[in-house]
């Protein structure tokens, strides 16, 4: 039975991030994606690729995950571009009503390559309603340091100490994504289960091309859960998922580059006439 996986987020037009991003993932993994979008993400080329979020009216959310859950039990979840208060206690009723296991929460606050945070009372209602519910949440640096209220966070010692601090909101696990901010020579991540830390080592990529790289290792995460994988595991598969689908970034248009979503079983090889 090919496992049933759902993505509540917000859909970027580029292709590259969002529920785009999470359904090609999906795929890769060999399970069914199914998604419910939450806002419209576009950028303007003309105003030096300006970022627009438009956030889809909370009733039509709804029926879309009334649609989704009409079907056989899903198997695995994850939330990111949530949009509106109204949407996130929605996302919250349909996780309680069908008893949802092997929930990622991604935290999404802003846009790549944007400051401008999504509304602070959004943030608050998806720490109040979320988190709790989280086998697993997936921040980057900034979103790590907002959550846990410690601000910017530069080394390996102040994530562990933010991952503490967000386990005690609810979630079983944390990751936190350290990236190229943290200024070490590699791609260093943290996970916390509550008692033991793990540090996830692997090769830094020199290249801009990353667009979608966080939705992409929760939506990994996501659907290494669904195929019952343990948590460190899937985790730990996600990482390996993402840095192929970094390492072959590939340049889509003149103002980003996007992760290649297929790079880790080869995608590009399929249908080529013999």
């Amino acid at each position: 039975m090919i496992k049933k996986v759902l993505t509540v987020a917000g859909s970027d037009s580029s292709g590259g991030a969002g529920i785009q991003a999470d359904l090609k993932t999906f795929q890769e993994y060999g399970t069914f994606g199914f998604s419910a979008i939450t806002s419209i993400v576009t950028m303007n080329p003309d105003e030096g690729w300006s970022h627009l979020v438009t956030p889809l009216e909370s009733g039509l959310v709804e029926k879309q995950l009334k649609t989704i859950f009409a079907g056989a039990p899903l198997d695995a979840m994850k939330t990111g571009m949530l949009g509106t208060i109204e949407t996130i206690e929605i996302t919250k009723h349909y996780i309680d009503k069908f008893d949802m296991k092997n929930i990622v929460i991604d935290p999404v606050m802003a846009c790549k390559g944007t400051t401008e945070l999504l509304q602070p009372d959004n943030v608050d209602a998806m720490i109040q309603l979320l988190l709790p519910k989280a086998t697993i949440t997936t921040p980057n640096l900034v979103e790590a340091g907002i959550l846990s209220g410690l601000g910017e966070l530069t080394s390996v010692a102040q994530m562990k100490e933010a991952a503490k601090k967000i386990i005690e909101l609810g979630p079983k696990n944390v990751v936190i994504k350290g990236g190229h901010r943290l200024g070490i020579e590699k791609a260093i991540d943290l996970f916390y289960d509550g008692k033991e830390f793990t540090l996830l080592e692997g090769e830094l990529f020199a290249t801009d091309y990353n667009h979608g790289a966080g939705c992409t290792f929760a939506a990994a995460t996501t659907a290494g859960l669904a195929k019952g994988m343990p948590v460190t595991t899937a985790v730990k598969t996600a990482k390996e998922f993402v840095a192929a689908a970094i390492k072959n970034g590939q340049k889509i248009n003149p103002f980003l580059g996007h992760v290649w979503h297929g790079a880790y079983n080869q995608a590009e090889d399929r249908f080529i006439e013999k």
